[in-house]
Protein backbone atom coordinates (compact mmCIF):
# COMPACT_ATOMS: atom_id res chain seq x y z
CA UNK A 1 0.00 0.00 0.00
CA UNK A 2 1.63 3.11 -1.06
CA UNK A 3 2.05 5.90 1.71
CA UNK A 4 -0.62 8.34 0.61
CA UNK A 5 -3.26 6.24 0.88
CA UNK A 6 -2.29 4.78 4.63
CA UNK A 7 -2.31 8.34 5.20
CA UNK A 8 -5.54 8.81 3.73
CA UNK A 9 -7.05 5.60 5.81
CA UNK A 10 -5.52 7.21 8.75
CA UNK A 11 -7.22 10.61 8.49
CA UNK A 12 -10.02 8.90 6.97
CA UNK A 13 -10.28 6.63 11.03
CA UNK A 14 -9.86 10.00 13.05
CA UNK A 15 -12.53 11.78 11.28
CA UNK A 16 -14.72 8.64 11.90
CA UNK A 17 -13.82 8.60 15.46
CA UNK A 18 -14.59 12.12 16.08
CA UNK A 19 -17.74 12.02 14.56
CA UNK A 20 -18.93 9.15 16.61
CA UNK A 21 -17.99 10.87 19.53
CA UNK A 22 -20.31 13.69 18.55
CA UNK A 23 -17.74 15.82 17.56
CA UNK A 24 -18.71 18.36 14.58
CA UNK A 25 -16.12 18.31 11.88
CA UNK A 26 -16.09 22.28 10.59
CA UNK A 27 -13.25 22.33 8.79
CA UNK A 28 -9.70 20.60 7.99
CA UNK A 29 -6.47 21.35 10.70
CA UNK A 30 -3.65 20.91 9.66
CA UNK A 31 -1.50 19.34 12.41
CA UNK A 32 1.58 17.58 13.96
CA UNK A 33 1.26 13.84 14.14
CA UNK A 34 3.44 13.84 17.28
CA UNK A 35 2.91 16.78 19.09
CA UNK A 36 -0.50 16.87 17.80
CA UNK A 37 -0.47 20.55 17.65
CA UNK A 38 -1.73 22.62 14.85
CA UNK A 39 0.75 24.04 11.88
CA UNK A 40 0.32 27.31 11.01
CA UNK A 41 1.37 29.31 7.08
CA UNK A 42 1.21 25.41 5.80
CA UNK A 43 1.07 25.43 1.96
CA UNK A 44 -2.18 24.34 -0.17
CA UNK A 45 -2.28 23.18 -3.88
CA UNK A 46 -5.07 22.62 -5.69
CA UNK A 47 -5.62 19.46 -8.16
CA UNK A 48 -3.68 21.58 -10.74
CA UNK A 49 -0.72 22.22 -8.33
CA UNK A 50 -1.32 25.49 -8.13
CA UNK A 51 -0.76 27.35 -4.43
CA UNK A 52 -3.96 28.50 -3.30
CA UNK A 53 -3.69 29.38 0.49
CA UNK A 54 -2.09 28.67 3.66
CA UNK A 55 -3.70 27.40 7.26
CA UNK A 56 -4.12 30.36 9.10
CA UNK A 57 -2.01 30.56 13.02
CA UNK A 58 -4.59 27.37 14.40
CA UNK A 59 -3.65 25.28 11.54
CA UNK A 60 -7.33 25.79 9.49
CA UNK A 61 -6.99 25.69 5.99
CA UNK A 62 -9.30 28.45 4.28
CA UNK A 63 -12.62 28.20 2.46
CA UNK A 64 -11.53 26.24 -0.87
CA UNK A 65 -13.55 25.61 -3.46
CA UNK A 66 -14.22 21.52 -3.98
CA UNK A 67 -13.54 21.31 -7.41
CA UNK A 68 -10.32 22.65 -6.05
CA UNK A 69 -9.93 18.72 -4.18
CA UNK A 70 -8.07 16.84 -3.90
CA UNK A 71 -5.50 19.03 -2.24
CA UNK A 72 -1.65 18.60 -1.39
CA UNK A 73 -0.16 20.39 1.56
CA UNK A 74 3.39 20.43 2.43
CA UNK A 75 5.13 22.11 5.46
CA UNK A 76 8.96 22.49 5.22
CA UNK A 77 10.36 19.65 7.38
CA UNK A 78 7.09 17.59 6.80
CA UNK A 79 6.11 14.44 3.99
CA UNK A 80 3.28 15.70 2.17
CA UNK A 81 0.06 15.09 2.82
CA UNK A 82 -3.32 15.04 0.60
CA UNK A 83 -6.52 16.11 1.44
CA UNK A 84 -9.14 14.01 -0.79
CA UNK A 85 -12.48 16.01 -0.14
CA UNK A 86 -13.45 18.88 2.16
CA UNK A 87 -15.57 17.03 5.17
CA UNK A 88 -11.95 16.14 6.82
CA UNK A 89 -11.60 17.58 10.38
CA UNK A 90 -7.53 17.07 10.75
CA UNK A 91 -4.62 16.07 8.43
CA UNK A 92 -1.83 14.78 10.20
CA UNK A 93 1.64 15.19 9.19
CA UNK A 94 4.73 13.02 9.80
CA UNK A 95 8.03 14.65 10.54
CA UNK A 96 10.69 14.09 7.93
CA UNK A 97 13.44 12.14 8.95
CA UNK A 98 15.78 12.77 6.00
CA UNK A 99 19.82 13.21 6.89
CA UNK A 100 20.17 17.33 6.97
CA UNK A 101 23.73 18.63 6.34
CA UNK A 102 26.84 18.31 8.54
CA UNK A 103 29.03 21.81 9.14
CA UNK A 104 32.34 21.71 9.55
CA UNK A 105 34.22 22.94 12.55
CA UNK A 106 35.07 26.41 12.37
CA UNK A 107 38.68 27.21 12.69
CA UNK A 108 40.99 29.92 13.26
CA UNK A 109 41.51 30.61 9.33
CA UNK A 110 37.93 29.45 8.65
CA UNK A 111 35.79 32.63 9.57
CA UNK A 112 33.13 33.01 6.62
CA UNK A 113 30.23 30.73 6.41
CA UNK A 114 29.25 29.64 3.25
CA UNK A 115 25.87 27.71 3.00
CA UNK A 116 24.67 25.98 -0.65
CA UNK A 117 21.16 25.67 -0.79
CA UNK A 118 18.11 24.19 -3.40
CA UNK A 119 15.19 26.61 -4.09
CA UNK A 120 11.80 25.51 -5.46
CA UNK A 121 9.06 28.33 -6.40
CA UNK A 122 5.78 28.80 -7.91
CA UNK A 123 5.28 32.77 -8.94
CA UNK A 124 2.17 34.26 -10.42
CA UNK A 125 2.23 38.04 -11.94
CA UNK A 126 -0.87 39.06 -13.09
CA UNK A 127 -2.92 42.08 -14.26
CA UNK A 128 -6.68 42.41 -14.63
CA UNK A 129 -6.39 40.80 -18.38
CA UNK A 130 -3.28 38.50 -18.13
CA UNK A 131 -0.66 36.40 -16.23
CA UNK A 132 2.14 35.14 -16.06
CA UNK A 133 2.74 31.33 -14.19
CA UNK A 134 6.45 30.75 -13.56
CA UNK A 135 7.79 27.67 -12.29
CA UNK A 136 11.68 27.91 -11.31
CA UNK A 137 14.08 25.33 -9.81
CA UNK A 138 17.55 26.91 -8.96
CA UNK A 139 20.63 26.42 -6.68
CA UNK A 140 21.70 29.28 -4.55
CA UNK A 141 24.37 30.34 -1.93
CA UNK A 142 24.63 32.82 0.63
CA UNK A 143 28.50 33.70 2.73
CA UNK A 144 28.00 34.76 5.61
CA UNK A 145 30.51 36.33 8.20
CA UNK A 146 29.68 36.75 11.81
CA UNK A 147 32.57 38.97 12.46
CA UNK A 148 30.59 42.68 11.94
CA UNK A 149 33.96 44.66 12.46
CA UNK A 150 35.78 42.89 8.86
CA UNK A 151 35.48 44.79 5.88
CA UNK A 152 33.98 41.57 3.93
CA UNK A 153 29.94 41.42 3.97
CA UNK A 154 29.20 38.84 1.81
CA UNK A 155 25.38 38.07 0.82
CA UNK A 156 22.51 37.21 3.30
CA UNK A 157 20.13 37.27 0.07
CA UNK A 158 20.10 34.15 -2.18
CA UNK A 159 22.99 34.61 -4.97
CA UNK A 160 21.52 32.15 -8.39
CA UNK A 161 24.43 29.85 -9.01
CA UNK A 162 22.16 27.93 -11.98
CA UNK A 163 18.26 28.01 -12.65
CA UNK A 164 15.65 26.49 -14.77
CA UNK A 165 12.89 28.67 -15.88
CA UNK A 166 9.31 27.77 -17.17
CA UNK A 167 6.96 30.07 -17.97
CA UNK A 168 3.05 30.02 -19.09
CA UNK A 169 1.61 33.26 -20.63
CA UNK A 170 -2.47 33.14 -20.31
CA UNK A 171 -4.48 36.51 -21.83
CA UNK A 172 -8.23 37.10 -20.81
CA UNK A 173 -9.44 34.41 -23.71
CA UNK A 174 -7.82 31.85 -22.29
CA UNK A 175 -5.15 31.25 -25.03
CA UNK A 176 -1.64 30.13 -23.52
CA UNK A 177 2.11 29.77 -24.85
CA UNK A 178 5.07 28.27 -22.89
CA UNK A 179 8.57 29.49 -22.82
CA UNK A 180 11.93 29.30 -20.81
CA UNK A 181 11.96 33.19 -21.14
CA UNK A 182 10.52 36.45 -19.39
CA UNK A 183 11.15 39.84 -19.76
CA UNK A 184 9.77 40.60 -16.11
CA UNK A 185 11.85 39.73 -13.41
CA UNK A 186 8.69 39.29 -10.67
CA UNK A 187 9.39 36.44 -8.07
CA UNK A 188 10.09 37.56 -4.33
CA UNK A 189 12.35 34.53 -3.86
CA UNK A 190 15.64 36.30 -4.27
CA UNK A 191 14.32 38.84 -1.96
CA UNK A 192 14.03 36.42 1.18
CA UNK A 193 17.29 35.09 2.39
CA UNK A 194 19.11 34.08 5.74
CA UNK A 195 17.40 35.59 9.26
CA UNK A 196 19.41 37.33 11.41
CA UNK A 197 19.98 35.55 15.08
CA UNK A 198 17.19 35.49 17.33
CA UNK A 199 16.64 34.30 20.90
CA UNK A 200 14.47 31.51 21.63
CA UNK A 201 10.82 33.08 24.18
CA UNK A 202 11.77 32.84 27.66
CA UNK A 203 8.75 29.81 27.51
CA UNK A 204 10.91 27.55 25.44
CA UNK A 205 14.35 28.41 26.29
CA UNK A 206 14.86 25.77 29.26
CA UNK A 207 11.90 23.38 27.94
CA UNK A 208 12.35 20.43 26.19
CA UNK A 209 9.19 19.92 24.74
CA UNK A 210 6.34 23.29 23.83
CA UNK A 211 5.03 26.03 21.93
CA UNK A 212 4.82 29.60 22.18
CA UNK A 213 2.50 32.39 20.81
CA UNK A 214 3.80 36.12 20.81
CA UNK A 215 1.40 38.37 19.64
CA UNK A 216 1.50 41.37 17.03
CA UNK A 217 -0.58 44.23 17.07
CA UNK A 218 -3.68 42.54 15.98
CA UNK A 219 -2.90 38.90 15.42
CA UNK A 220 -0.16 36.30 16.28
CA UNK A 221 3.04 37.35 14.50
CA UNK A 222 5.21 34.10 16.07
CA UNK A 223 4.31 30.92 16.75
CA UNK A 224 7.72 28.91 18.32
CA UNK A 225 7.27 25.30 18.28
CA UNK A 226 10.04 23.53 19.72
CA UNK A 227 11.08 19.61 19.95
CA UNK A 228 13.89 19.06 22.35
CA UNK A 229 16.95 20.19 19.95
CA UNK A 230 14.48 20.87 16.65
CA UNK A 231 12.63 24.51 16.58
CA UNK A 232 10.31 25.89 14.30
CA UNK A 233 9.04 29.53 13.95
CA UNK A 234 5.74 30.92 11.78
CA UNK A 235 6.46 34.28 11.38
CA UNK A 236 3.44 36.26 10.11
CA UNK A 237 5.31 39.79 8.89
CA UNK A 238 2.08 41.68 8.17
CA UNK A 239 1.16 41.53 12.01
CA UNK A 240 3.48 44.00 13.48
CA UNK A 241 6.05 46.77 11.88
CA UNK A 242 8.42 44.81 14.54
CA UNK A 243 8.62 41.72 12.21
CA UNK A 244 9.76 42.53 9.74
CA UNK A 245 13.50 42.24 11.16
CA UNK A 246 12.91 38.68 9.92
CA UNK A 247 13.88 40.27 6.18
CA UNK A 248 15.85 43.35 6.82
CA UNK A 249 16.55 43.20 3.00
CA UNK A 250 13.19 44.38 2.25
CA UNK A 251 12.55 47.11 3.76
CA UNK A 252 12.45 49.18 0.73
CA UNK A 253 9.70 47.42 -0.58
CA UNK A 254 7.29 48.33 2.32
CA UNK A 255 6.21 51.92 0.77
CA UNK A 256 3.42 53.60 -1.05
CA UNK A 257 2.58 52.21 -3.47
CA UNK A 258 2.75 48.77 -2.53
CA UNK A 259 0.65 46.30 -0.63
CA UNK A 260 1.49 43.09 0.85
CA UNK A 261 -1.88 40.98 1.51
CA UNK A 262 -0.32 38.17 3.04
CA UNK A 263 3.50 37.59 4.27
CA UNK A 264 3.90 34.36 6.00
CA UNK A 265 7.60 32.73 6.20
CA UNK A 266 8.23 29.18 8.04
CA UNK A 267 11.68 28.61 9.47
CA UNK A 268 13.26 25.27 10.65
CA UNK A 269 16.48 25.02 12.82
CA UNK A 270 18.04 21.79 14.06
CA UNK A 271 20.86 21.33 16.60
CA UNK A 272 19.68 24.03 18.91
CA UNK A 273 21.47 24.17 22.05
CA UNK A 274 21.36 27.43 23.54
CA UNK A 275 19.26 29.68 23.72
CA UNK A 276 19.00 31.13 20.58
CA UNK A 277 18.53 30.61 17.05
CA UNK A 278 21.53 31.35 14.04
CA UNK A 279 22.04 30.81 10.81
CA UNK A 280 24.11 28.32 11.62
CA UNK A 281 21.19 25.94 12.68
CA UNK A 282 18.94 26.54 9.73
CA UNK A 283 17.91 23.37 7.70
CA UNK A 284 15.16 25.27 5.71
CA UNK A 285 12.70 28.09 5.13
CA UNK A 286 9.60 28.49 3.05
CA UNK A 287 7.20 31.36 2.43
CA UNK A 288 4.05 32.83 0.24
CA UNK A 289 3.59 36.25 -0.76
CA UNK A 290 0.80 37.96 -1.59
CA UNK A 291 1.33 41.44 -3.43
CA UNK A 292 -0.27 44.08 -5.26
CA UNK A 293 0.63 47.74 -6.53
CA UNK A 294 2.14 49.57 -9.44
CA UNK A 295 4.33 48.08 -11.87
CA UNK A 296 7.18 50.57 -11.39
CA UNK A 297 6.74 50.75 -7.40
CA UNK A 298 6.84 46.83 -7.56
CA UNK A 299 9.55 45.67 -9.75
CA UNK A 300 10.25 49.12 -11.79
CA UNK A 301 8.81 47.38 -14.61
CA UNK A 302 5.86 48.90 -17.10
CA UNK A 303 4.18 52.10 -16.43
CA UNK A 304 3.86 53.52 -13.07
CA UNK A 305 -0.40 53.44 -12.98
CA UNK A 306 -0.23 49.94 -14.53
CA UNK A 307 -1.51 47.67 -11.40
CA UNK A 308 -0.09 44.11 -11.25
CA UNK A 309 -0.41 41.38 -8.57
CA UNK A 310 2.43 39.18 -7.78
CA UNK A 311 2.06 36.46 -5.92
CA UNK A 312 5.03 33.75 -4.77
CA UNK A 313 5.37 30.79 -2.98
CA UNK A 314 9.13 28.73 -2.57
CA UNK A 315 10.67 26.27 -0.39
CA UNK A 316 14.66 26.57 0.10
CA UNK A 317 16.49 23.77 1.54
CA UNK A 318 19.54 23.95 2.81
CA UNK A 319 22.03 21.37 1.21
CA UNK A 320 25.42 22.58 2.37
CA UNK A 321 26.99 24.43 5.21
CA UNK A 322 30.55 24.87 6.01
CA UNK A 323 33.21 27.42 7.15
CA UNK A 324 35.50 28.97 4.96
CA UNK A 325 38.42 31.11 4.31
CA UNK A 326 38.86 34.62 2.24
CA UNK A 327 40.48 33.32 -0.27
CA UNK A 328 37.97 30.41 -0.60
CA UNK A 329 35.06 33.39 0.05
CA UNK A 330 36.68 35.37 -2.92
CA UNK A 331 36.47 32.12 -5.41
CA UNK A 332 32.99 31.77 -4.75
CA UNK A 333 32.12 35.68 -5.18
CA UNK A 334 34.03 35.62 -8.45
CA UNK A 335 32.77 32.04 -9.80
CA UNK A 336 35.70 30.77 -9.85
CA UNK A 337 34.75 27.44 -10.76
CA UNK A 338 32.93 25.21 -13.36
CA UNK A 339 29.11 25.96 -12.73
CA UNK A 340 28.13 23.09 -14.79
CA UNK A 341 29.85 20.93 -12.41
CA UNK A 342 27.12 21.79 -9.54
CA UNK A 343 24.11 22.11 -11.57
CA UNK A 344 20.62 21.94 -10.03
CA UNK A 345 20.73 19.43 -7.07
CA UNK A 346 17.55 18.39 -5.52
CA UNK A 347 17.55 17.54 -2.20
CA UNK A 348 15.81 14.05 -1.31
CA UNK A 349 12.86 15.56 0.88
CA UNK A 350 11.62 17.66 -1.76
CA UNK A 351 8.34 16.66 -2.85
CA UNK A 352 7.28 15.33 -5.80
CA UNK A 353 6.20 17.72 -8.74
CA UNK A 354 2.39 18.12 -9.40
CA UNK A 355 1.16 16.47 -12.95
CA UNK A 356 0.40 20.37 -14.37
CA UNK A 357 4.01 21.39 -13.29
CA UNK A 358 5.28 17.81 -15.16
CA UNK A 359 2.84 19.44 -17.86
CA UNK A 360 4.72 22.56 -18.03
CA UNK A 361 8.18 21.68 -17.99
CA UNK A 362 7.31 19.17 -21.20
CA UNK A 363 5.77 21.97 -23.01
CA UNK A 364 9.18 24.35 -22.37
CA UNK A 365 11.27 21.52 -23.31
CA UNK A 366 9.89 20.72 -26.44
CA UNK A 367 10.11 24.50 -27.97
CA UNK A 368 12.00 24.30 -31.23
CA UNK A 369 13.95 28.43 -30.58
CA UNK A 370 15.80 27.33 -34.15
CA UNK A 371 12.24 27.23 -35.97
CA UNK A 372 10.80 29.90 -33.80
CA UNK A 373 13.23 32.26 -35.03
CA UNK A 374 12.56 31.62 -38.54
CA UNK A 375 8.91 31.79 -38.24
CA UNK A 376 9.07 34.78 -36.65
CA UNK A 377 9.10 38.00 -39.44
CA UNK A 378 11.51 40.83 -38.55
CA UNK A 379 10.58 44.20 -37.21
CA UNK A 380 10.69 46.56 -39.99
CA UNK A 381 11.68 49.48 -37.99
CA UNK A 382 15.03 47.73 -37.52
CA UNK A 383 15.86 47.73 -41.92
CA UNK A 384 14.32 51.46 -42.53
CA UNK A 385 16.55 53.48 -44.38
CA UNK A 386 15.33 56.22 -42.26
CA UNK A 387 18.00 55.90 -39.60
CA UNK A 388 19.45 59.53 -39.21
CA UNK A 389 16.73 60.49 -37.05
CA UNK A 390 15.98 61.66 -33.48
CA UNK A 391 17.70 58.59 -32.26
CA UNK A 392 20.67 58.50 -34.10
CA UNK A 393 21.25 62.70 -32.89
CA UNK A 394 20.91 61.25 -29.90
CA UNK A 395 23.47 58.64 -30.23
CA UNK A 396 26.08 61.08 -32.09
CA UNK A 397 26.08 63.48 -28.82
CA UNK A 398 26.49 60.68 -26.52
CA UNK A 399 29.22 59.28 -28.06
CA UNK A 400 30.84 62.77 -28.35
CA UNK A 401 30.43 63.25 -24.70
CA UNK A 402 32.03 59.89 -24.18
CA UNK A 403 34.96 60.95 -26.23
CA UNK A 404 35.32 63.81 -24.36
CA UNK A 405 35.10 62.20 -21.13
CA UNK A 406 38.27 59.84 -22.39
CA UNK A 407 40.56 62.39 -23.19
CA UNK A 408 39.26 63.14 -27.16
CA UNK A 409 38.29 66.56 -27.46
CA UNK A 410 34.94 67.01 -29.24
CA UNK A 411 36.62 69.18 -32.41
CA UNK A 412 39.45 65.67 -32.86
CA UNK A 413 36.18 63.61 -32.53
CA UNK A 414 34.68 65.12 -35.31
CA UNK A 415 37.98 64.96 -37.48
CA UNK A 416 38.51 61.08 -36.99
CA UNK A 417 34.70 60.67 -38.02
CA UNK A 418 35.04 62.88 -41.47
CA UNK A 419 38.66 61.03 -41.98
CA UNK A 420 37.41 57.33 -41.20
CA UNK A 421 33.97 57.91 -43.13
CA UNK A 422 36.96 59.32 -46.55
CA UNK A 423 39.17 56.43 -46.14
CA UNK A 424 35.76 54.46 -46.04
CA UNK A 425 34.90 56.31 -49.34
CA UNK A 426 38.59 55.47 -50.88
CA UNK A 427 37.91 52.01 -50.24
CA UNK A 428 34.47 51.24 -51.67
CA UNK A 429 36.10 53.52 -54.89
CA UNK A 430 39.19 51.50 -55.29
CA UNK A 431 37.23 47.88 -54.91
CA UNK A 432 34.70 48.81 -57.55
CA UNK A 433 37.41 49.65 -60.01
CA UNK A 434 39.17 46.39 -59.22
CA UNK A 435 36.19 44.59 -59.56
CA UNK A 436 35.49 45.60 -63.10
CA UNK A 437 39.20 45.52 -63.91
CA UNK A 438 38.30 41.82 -62.78
CA UNK A 439 34.92 41.33 -64.57
CA UNK A 440 34.79 43.51 -67.66
CA UNK A 441 31.17 43.69 -69.07
CA UNK A 442 30.95 41.66 -72.36
CA UNK A 443 30.11 43.46 -75.66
Amino acid sequence: MRRREVRFIAVLLTTLLLVGMGTKVYGTVIADYITRTPLPNASILDKDGKVIGVSNNRGKLPRIKSGSYPLTVTYLGFEDAVVDYPDIDTVFMQEDVSELPEVLIETKNRKLLHILAFVREYSVLSSYTDSVFLFREKMVDFILNPDKKSRYKGWANPRTLTSKSYYRFTNAQGLDSVSDECNHHFSWSDWIGIAPTTALPSALAHEEYGTDTIMGKYSPAEIWTKRKDDVKVAVNVLADQSKREWVPNLTGFFNKGLDFEQFRINYSYDNVLGDSISPLNLSGYSFDIESNGRGHNMFRFNKRNHPFFVNTSAQVYILDKEYITFKEAKKWETRKFDIDEIGILEPMDAPQLEASTLQLIARVNEINKDQVKLDTDPDQRFVSHNIRGRNFKIGRRALLALKGATGISYFKSRHNSKKQWSDFRRQQVQRNKQYYLDNPPEE
